[in-house]
């Protein structure tokens, strides 16, 4: 018998799970194929993953007091002293700082769940 066109069936599976770790040899279904399918069932469980986001609503309120506050720690910045790396850093620093606390200061929590809409 030529073995050159055997095919060996291979499945990876976590040993030691009960769940993962068995499966089917199935000789009676192999019809014209030289090999024997394999068969696993994974059981897959309905899975609530509550996420949250902030979010601000496109011409709110909440959205004019966000670029409102923006504009101001623009304006406060201190610019006049960059001159090294290390001060142009810290008013990096100190602008992102403002907008992250612009934000969390007029966005809402939103959560989202598999009804939210992805638009």
């Amino acid at each position: 018998m030529n073995d050159s066109n055997l095919v060996i069936d291979l499945m990876f599976l976590h040993s030691g799970s009960s769940e993962l770790d068995n499966h089917s040899i199935h000789p009676n279904w192999h019809l014209m194929l030289d090999h024997v399918p394999l068969t696993i069932s994974i059981p897959i469980v309905e899975e609530s993953i509550t996420s949250t986001k902030h979010s601000i609503i496109k011409d709110s309120e909440e959205e004019l007091s966000f670029i409102k506050d923006v504009i101001t720690s623009i304006r406060n910045l201190n610019m006049s002293n960059l001159l090294s790396v290390s001060s142009l850093d810290n008013a990096v620093n100190e602008f992102a700082n403002a907008v992250e606390s612009a934000w969390v200061k007029n966005s809402k929590v939103v959560n989202i769940t598999k009804y939210s809409k992805s638009w």
